[in-house]
């Protein structure tokens, strides 16, 4: 169990980073079961991805939101902070840093640093992390050990902000069977476990750099609730120590101060937390009764109310338009539909996601983040929580830099085997990308290098996974800004669009499938203006899929067969964001995604047109 009563110098506080799938969860679930945080018979001992606790997080296989645990290892308390690996969400990978006083950076031995490492190595440097490397999955059959080697030695080279860095400690892992050695196994089946990684954490982290003698105060970097507790407000302890009923200053954003008792001190073990005696100077709590609190803010001494520096994150790059559902259908799935539910929902919302911005919009919202990832998880959480609502096409956002309007562009990396290299620069041509660099290996894969405006990459992954058969990897890293360019071609055709409201049937979805791909099925409701599929041409077509075979006197085998209808094209919430156009739009429920023009009415929409 945790100790309670800690010692600031028996503290360690790190951060796990890496690029996505580089097996950072997998190794955080290892150090949990090896520290003997579970017994034997617990439910965890048998899960993977421990951490990641929500059902998105589970389904995408990704890490979306930073997460606090600890464990014991001898009479250290070791304080782990799981940040996520995709560039979207690397607002809670800023806020989350400085907690930490090291960071074990998890590196893939066949795929090497990857961009997200780059900007998380980037990060943590900056933040002066003692910096401990593992090459994970070193079993796989392609793994270049010694090349990945050489490729973080110019990675950190290249961001060091001071020579120590330079210097780190190098380890070998399969975080999957919970092994890790110092120096390369000759075979990797040999026995082995994490006592290594433990050790390195102990010996090369610093203990935490606080004032254990001075008035109490602590930087808000994340919040939790629960129905018993209400809010909690976690951060690390700077300096002081606290315990239940202190009275405390929140120093808010705006500069003012408010009054508050702290109820309750918890600190974390495993997945859980417990409430415990009181917090000294470096640990990492979560306190209850300071209801205002918001991340960002400074909570200190009643009598020394001293804030610290408030956390500056990276501005949104692209927004997209979230308001009320205003389709024939509204009201009939969702339980939250108003306006006004939508706007405490996103309030909500932004007290926890620093990286969501939210503006009003007429009736609705223009909710901005860090990419159409960070966007969709947010749609999809209210979605499942029973929200009803409408979105429009992403949108990047544009700067005024001297004078000039200037987009913000991205460095995105390819790696595809070679026979769809072509593809690959056909499709980024029509985006205006720019080749930057190319190269090859020994094993049919083709690695490719291109800077691309944000607006470009709107709808890009889904394309190049389909026209790849899924085989393309991709990422991408914000790179600045440049000058606006002229508006980009319509990459995609015009769409089959319901005529009337009605219940679709197998003959008229048969005569939609030859005009193009559809959408529906037959037997479902739709509405005018609704979108039922992707028209062959590249203009729109109205048509009526509620049709019905008018009967007659005439009468033959072939006239009674059943209609044998291709099954229609299922669009994900991601594929439907990325599908939609400027006039357009997406109505999102618990049961349903529909496309529909923004104007239903078909004489109107014609009007605008002339």
């Amino acid at each position: 169990m945790i100790s309670e009563n800690q010692d600031a110098k028996k503290i360690r506080n790190i951060a796990i980073i890496a690029h996505v799938d580089h097996g950072k969860t997998t190794l955080v679930d290892g150090l949990l079961k090896q520290s003997q945080t579970f017994r034997d018979n617990q439910a965890e001992m048998e899960q993977e991805l421990i951490m990641d606790s929500n059902d998105q997080e589970r389904e995408r296989g990704i890490t979306i939101t930073a997460k606090v645990t600890a464990v014991q290892h001898d009479d250290y308390r070791i304080n782990i902070i799981d940040t996520p690996g995709h560039a979207d969400f690397s607002g809670e990978v800023e806020r989350t840093l400085n907690m930490a006083d090291g960071c074990l950076l998890v590196v893939d031995a066949q795929e090497g640093p990857m961009p997200q490492t780059k900007f998380v190595l980037a990060k943590a440097l900056l933040n002066h992390l003692k910096p401990i490397v593992i090459i994970n999955k070193i079993d796989k059959p392609g793994n270049r050990i010694a090349e990945v080697e050489d490729e973080l030695a110019n990675l950190f080279l290249e961001l060091a902000v001071d020579e120590d860095q330079l210097q780190y400690p190098l380890y070998y892992a399969i975080a999957r069977d919970g092994k890790a050695w110092q120096n390369p196994p000759e075979n990797s089946d040999e026995e082995a476990n994490l006592d290594v990684i433990f050790e390195a954490i102990t010996q090369h982290v610093p203990a935490p750099n606080v004032a254990p003698d001075q008035p109490f105060q602590m930087l808000v970097t994340a919040l939790a609730w629960d129905s018993f507790k209400g809010k909690y407000a976690i951060g690390r302890i700077s300096r002081g120590a606290i315990k239940p009923n202190d009275a405390v200053s929140l120093c808010k954003k705006d500069g003012s101060i408010t009054k508050a008792k702290v109820d309750g001190v918890y600190m974390s073990h495993g997945v859980n937390r417990f409430e415990v005696v009181g917090g000294v100077a470096g640990d990492i709590v979560a306190l209850t009764g300071v209801a205002e609190a918001q991340i960002g803010e400074t909570i200190a001494d009643s009598e020394h109310p001293d804030a610290l520096p408030v956390m500056e994150v990276e501005a949104p790059t692209l927004k997209i338009y979230l308001g009320p559902n205003t389709s024939p259908f509204k009201g009939t799935e969702g339980k939250f539909s108003t306006s006004r539910q939508l706007s405490d929902r996103l309030n909500k919302e932004l007290e926890t996601n620093i990286g969501l911005q939210v503006e009003d919009d007429g009736i609705g919202f223009v909710v901005a983040g860090r990419g159409e990832l960070h966007l969709s998880v947010l749609i999809e959480t209210m979605r499942r929580e029973g929200y009803e609502f409408e979105v429009g096409r992403p949108h990047v956002i544009t700067r005024e830099i001297d004078g000039v309007e200037q987009e913000p562009v991205e460095e995105l990396f390819i790696e595809v085997p070679e026979e769809h290299v072509g593809t690959i620069q056909m499709e980024l041509g029509a985006r205006r990308a720019q080749l930057q660099s190319q190269s090859s290996n020994n094993k049919g894969t083709t690695k490719l290098t291109y800077s691309i405006p944000t607006r470009a990459l709107i709808g890009l992954r889904n394309t190049l996974l389909t026209n790849t058969k899924g085989t393309v990897i991709m990422s991408s890293l914000m790179d600045g800004y440049q000058p606006l360019g002229s508006a980009l071609n319509q990459l995609r055709n015009g769409v089959l669009v319901a005529h009337e409201t009605g219940t679709t049937t197998p003959y008229a979805l048969e005569m939609a499938g030859e005009r193009g791909t559809v959408f529906i099925d037959a037997g479902e409701k739709v509405y005018a203006g609704q979108i039922v599929g992707l028209n062959k041409r590249q203009e729109d077509m109205d048509m009526n899929v509620c049709k019905a075979k008018h009967l007659t006197n005439m009468r033959s085998s072939s006239s009674d067969g059943v209609v044998q209808l291709t099954p229609p094209t299922i669009l994900s919430l991601e594929q439907a964001i990325d599908f939609i156009e400027d006039d357009e739009l997406l109505e999102v429920t618990p049961e349903s995604l529909r496309l529909r023009k923004r104007e239903l009415d078909s004489n109107k929409r014609n009007k605008k047109k002339k």
